[in-house]
């Protein structure tokens, strides 16, 4: 039982670092850069996706 208990948490620690490693931007040389903005999502008053102005 202790063995199960030990290897879900060690699993839940890998996947909690998982997004703090990607956010780390690399260029093609593998030296760290700033990361490029994310595409902004624009929604029309219906909640559907519409082009950003």
């Amino acid at each position: 039982m202790k063995k199960i208990v030990l290897a879900l948490s060690a699993l839940s620690l890998l996947a909690g670092a998982a997004p703090s490693l990607a956010a780390a931007c690399r260029d093609k040389a593998g030296k760290f850069v700033k990361c490029p903005p994310k595409p902004k999502l624009c929604r029309d008053a219906k909640g559907h996706f519409a082009k950003c102005k």
